[in-house]
């Protein structure tokens, strides 16, 4: 910049009496605390008319398996209320071991796909940057649960890499890096560019050797089987003997997995509501059911959720967490923070526009596991009368929404979350729920071939 303009800009925030104010404010307090609209937390506050949680919420601590945490946390209701179990967790370090595992295998596959691309091309590019991160999407959660099972926090507890996973990604990502290269070397030395060739099968059976060990001495052994006992709410001890893990999930988790749908919410202009979507190389499990994705205007992706939560069922969801929150308070709403008047600049966008710029994506996974409903039109309204999703008037639209997160339980309600239904319409992107519950068109409409992503869009993004 010309000294001209930069004296000019000078010149124009000393002259501003409220940028002065703002600078002594900012300067010494941070400015989410300056920022914070205080009659908007006061009108806030934890209560719903519709609940589905009686426990208490787990930690994902340093690391990213928000995904897995609330997936487990949207079917550990099921298995409480089969058992008879006051509180209880389903092992999360466990799903981990094999989403990492599996990642490992995905990733060197599609290493061999890509082989004869140049080192420099996008897409190999943006595999080499993340090849096993912690986050992941709900169909990705799905083909774990199918191939896996589940077993009790206690078969195969938490450990510190588990909770802290940045060393152990670390160590990970520099042994696939390692294994693409000599994959990449390989298949150039090769006569025929062959990447199905034995040493390039050799090279990608050594280097999962090599993840499998580092994944057990960070992570700890899977079990094959355990035994299942707990004590009911009621003092009973109950044992039931040994199972494995796949016989656990087939006795006590939901047996429609698989008829589960990811609705979305993509307002941009490429993406037709009506149409499904994948993202090129976006899995774990080679061979598995691919991340798909509806997508629908937010309405429904709102009414679906409130159907499925009046029912007593928690809805897995993906969002931009951080966009207008406050952890303390554990609140989102679109006017949370007045950061326009503080600097005296207009900070809005579409979120159209925050997709397409990169100022949002989905970040986090959670589960909704309440809501509140209200009927504008009908000052008298009980929702105590809406027992059950065929109960509920056109007329009533929620107000607000419970989460529960995977930070543990100091902030907050207990670490429950207290979501304005605006933020949602703004920053919630993926639910995931049973088909039945969309309308008609939009079940027509998954059996539609998908528009295929490139691996960078925003909608590939993982929580």
């Amino acid at each position: 910049m010309a000294p001209q303009a930069v004296a000019s800009l000078s010149e124009a925030v000393n002259s501003d009496s409220s940028a002065r104010i703002a600078i002594n404010a900012v300067t010494t307090t941070d400015v989410d605390k300056v920022a914070l609209n205080r009659q908007r937390v006061i009108s806030l506050d934890h209560s719903v008319s519709h609940k589905t949680d009686t426990w208490a919420v787990a930690n994902q601590k340093k690391s990213g398996r928000c995904w897995i945490f609330s997936g487990l946390n949207s079917m550990r209701g099921t298995v409480m209320s089969e058992a008879g179990i006051k509180d209880f967790e389903l092992s999360q370090n466990y799903v981990s071991f094999y989403d990492k595992l599996e990642k490992a295998n995905y990733f060197l596959t599609a290493m061999r796909e890509l082989a004869d691309r140049p080192i420099e091309d996008r897409t190999i590019q943006h595999l080499l940057q993340a090849p096993i991160d912690d986050g992941g999407q709900w169909n990705m959660f799905v083909a774990l649960i199918n191939k896996y099972g589940v077993v009790p926090q206690y078969a195969m507890p938490e450990t510190q890499s588990s909770s802290n996973t940045r060393h152990m990604n670390r160590d990970l990502a520099s042994v696939l890096r390692a294994g693409a290269t000599h994959i990449r070397n390989a298949v150039a030395e090769d006569n025929e560019h062959d990447a199905d060739s034995d040493a390039v099968k050799a090279i990608h059976d050594e280097t999962m050797t090599s993840i499998y060990r580092i994944l057990t001495i960070h992570l700890g052994v899977p079990p094959e089987k355990f035994v299942w006992q707990y004590r009911t709410k009621d003092n009973e001890f109950v044992r039931k003997g040994t199972m494995t893990p796949q016989e656990f999930a087939a006795t006590y988790l939901p047996n429609d997995l698989d008829d589960y749908v990811c609705v979305v919410n993509d307002p941009r202009s490429t993406s037709p509501y009506g149409d499904t979507f994948t993202v090129e190389y976006l899995g774990n499990v080679v061979g598995a059911k691919p991340v798909t994705y509806l997508n629908a205007p937010i309405e429904v992706l709102k009414k679906a959720a409130v159907g499925v939560l009046v029912d007593g069922n928690p809805v897995w969801f993906g969002c931009d967490t951080l966009a207008q929150s406050n952890a303390d308070q554990g609140y989102w709403s679109l006017d949370l923070y007045n950061y326009d008047d503080l600097y005296g600049v207009d900070l809005s966008m579409s979120k159209e526009d925050r997709l397409l710029s990169g100022d949002s994506m989905m970040t986090h996974a959670m589960v909704f596991t309440g809501v509140d409903l209200v009927d504008d039109s009908n000052d008298d309204f009980d929702p105590t009368t809406v027992t059950s999703s065929d109960d509920l008037p056109e007329t009533v639209h929620p107000r607000r929404w419970r989460v529960e997160n995977s930070w543990g339980p100091n902030k907050a309600d207990k670490g429950f979350w207290t979501m304005d239904d605006s933020w949602f319409s703004e920053n919630v992107y993926e639910i995931a729920v049973p088909k039945s519950r969309l309308p008609k068109e939009y079940q027509d409409a998954l059996s539609k071939e998908p528009h295929i992503l490139p691996a960078w869009d925003p909608m590939g993004a993982l929580a």
